[in-house]
């Protein structure tokens, strides 16, 4: 558990949702004849994950259409979900979205209103990646499998109608990391002109430990040391790996990138991997906009329906990909 508590500190539709979200969890709970979960019973805590996302999922934006895309890659089969807004322009620039849940949960389905509203609000496809999980695929297959969808665009990108010239990277907590690692293996193969911005919620970028970490992080966010310590044992092979300029974003040239929007949640643990984040690409010559939100938790832009600094923070992520469009 954190130094401090999020009770006196939290918005009150933030407070709100939390009481919803543990009533979900009682229900699911029920439904599957599950007691206490453990955080590594992992087929258990899919179950969880899924059920509650399938509630802040719902009343999503109509899309023009939404397809489903499967494609080869090295690690095997890869399923994409390209979304296009009804105002999107063709050809249009696309997000490549990954989304988060610390490499062992998430799916297509899980951040569904999250890449629609972002859709809808920015006029751009946005193209979810379903990259394999661990622990049953271990680094670098996620990394990879991100990189295959972003190659994916530059190479058949036209024949869905989308402009492999406008690309943005965007994700959420693990998904915010592996944008920054799929913008910088795009830079190294000299690619990385395509990609006109990046929007990073609440990611991990290889601090080991920081006051962040020691002041926030506990039951009500999953994110407890001892959770962090499982998603990396699940993800690594080894304790070396995490110093794999891959993961350890933190540890790379920063300098040459696209504009950033790099936002944190004033309560999380990982709040300080976006600050040196912010300040390493902006010390390197970058552009960012950084933005700190209070009073929610890491996972808040789920809760869009419910929690308007979500809704904000999408609001102003789709209109950071409209102002670097071109």
């Amino acid at each position: 558990m954190g130094l401090l508590s999020i009770t006196p500190r939290l918005d009150p539709q933030m407070a709100q949702a939390l009481k919803i979200a543990a009533e979900l969890a009682a229900k699911t709970k029920e439904k599957h004849g599950l007691g206490d979960v453990a955080a590594t019973d992992l087929p258990n805590q899919r179950i969880l994950y899924n059920a509650d996302r399938e509630f802040w999922n719902r009343d999503a934006p109509e899309m023009a259409e939404s397809t489903d895309i499967t494609i080869d890659t090295a690690n095997g089969p890869l399923a994409l979900r390209l979304h296009r807004p009804k105002n999107a322009t063709s050809p249009s620039p696309v997000l490549i979205y990954l989304h988060g849940g610390g490499w062992i949960v998430g799916n297509l389905d899980t951040h569904a209103r999250i890449m629609r509203l972002l859709a809808e609000k920015s006029g751009w496809c946005v193209l979810g990646v379903d990259y394999h999980l661990a622990p049953e695929a271990k680094f670098p297959v996620p990394q990879e499998d991100c990189l295959a969808a972003a190659q994916w665009v530059i190479t058949q990108g036209v024949q869905h109608g989308l402009d492999p010239d406008r690309i943005a990277l965007g994700g959420d907590s693990a998904g915010g990391n592996m944008s920054m690692a799929t913008l910088l293996a795009l830079r190294a193969q000299g690619q990385h002109h395509r990609v006109k911005a990046a929007l990073l919620y609440y990611g991990s970028y290889g601090l080991r430990d920081s006051a962040s970490r020691r002041l926030w992080g506990g039951a009500e966010d999953g994110l407890s040391p001892q959770d962090l310590a499982f998603f990396r044992t699940c993800l690594m092979n080894s304790p070396e790996e995490m110093t794999d300029l891959r993961f350890d974003i933190l540890a790379n040239p920063l300098n040459d990138l696209p504009p950033l929007y790099i936002l944190d949640v004033a309560m999380d643990p990982l709040a300080d991997d976006s600050v040196a984040l912010a300040q390493a690409v902006q010390e390197a010559g970058g552009t960012i906009e950084y933005r700190r939100v209070e009073g929610v938790l890491h996972g808040f832009l789920h809760m869009s329906g419910h929690v308007d600094a979500a809704m904000t923070a999408l609001t102003e992520g789709a209109a950071f990909l409209r102002h670097h469009a071109q």
